[in-house]
């Protein structure tokens, strides 16, 4: 699922390999999806993007934000975005396809649902893109400290640290998947209220956060997903479906458990439930 370190991974590969190129064609619901979502009428992607020169790339949370003259493609969590040069043979099954004027194509394939929306970036309402577009992603000058913990003060103290960190659009691109490092090394439960943390947690959660997401940016993104080019990212997640027997930090066990819509994986000895 894209995350923030592989949307921003996405933009920098996109920019470097389709930025500037004109598309010649493009290609809605080739294989049947239920979950697989447009916006608008997906026949019409072809008539409004094609003669188009692809303009900037850029990732915003958990989409990835493509400028096709007046509009944007914007492409979001559980599509996979892969990139096959002129002449690759393509897979056989996918949603969408972008070809460019060289031969080149811009694959969108959905997993268990994804989004491909062709829209008017100053008209379009839609909460979660626009979320994206206006709150400080972590790295930021604008994420600060104060502003984290502004976001703590607007939020009721009885909530967990997960819901925290991963609902409500608070942190857009901050999900489960990237979650889990974070509240390890943080040495938070998932499950821990914010009325239990001290100056002292909220600081070391702030620190963890910004920096374990430009670690897992820097890495190319987390070994759980894949690049434009179908390659794993280079991250080494800590606790994830990859490596949920014991923890890195103290060799204690993993806990797997369902909790907030999504699975959670946690070390009862480094993350108490306080």
């Amino acid at each position: 699922m894209i995350e923030i370190p592989e949307s921003l991974v996405l933009a920098e590969q996109l920019n470097q390999t389709v930025r500037g190129k004109k598309i010649v064609s493009v290609e809605t619901e080739h294989t049947e999806h239920k979950f697989a979502w447009y916006e608008g009428e997906p026949q019409a992607y072809d008539e409004k993007m094609g003669g188009q020169v692809i303009g900037n790339c850029t990732g915003i949370g958990s989409m990835v934000e493509i400028e096709v003259g007046e509009y944007s493609f914007v492409v979001g969590d559980g599509t996979n975005l892969r990139y096959y040069a002129a002449g690759e043979k393509l897979p056989e099954r996918y949603q969408t396809s972008l070809t460019f004027e060289d031969g080149s194509s811009l694959l969108c394939t959905v997993q268990m649902y994804g989004t491909m929306f062709l829209i008017r970036p100053q008209k379009y309402e839609n909460p979660y893109y626009l979320a994206a577009k206006k709150k400080p992603m972590p790295g930021s000058a604008e994420f600060d400290y104060p502003y984290f913990c502004s976001l703590l003060q607007e939020t009721s103290p009885k909530m967990s640290a997960k819901a925290f960190l991963a609902t409500e659009q608070r942190i857009p691109g901050l999900g489960n998947g990237v979650l889990q490092d974070i509240l390890l090394e943080s040495g938070i439960h998932p499950k821990r209220k914010l009325l239990s943390l001290q100056e002292e947690d909220c600081r070391r959660l702030y620190d963890t956060t910004v920096r374990l997401l430009q670690e897992m940016k820097d890495a190319g993104g987390r070994d759980t997903e894949k690049n434009l080019f179908g390659e794993a990212g280079g991250y080494v997640t800590k606790l994830s479906r990859k490596n949920i027997g014991y923890c890195p930090q103290c060799g204690g066990p993993v806990t797997k458990m369902a909790y907030l819509g999504g699975s959670v994986y946690f070390c009862s000895v480094c993350q108490p439930l306080a």
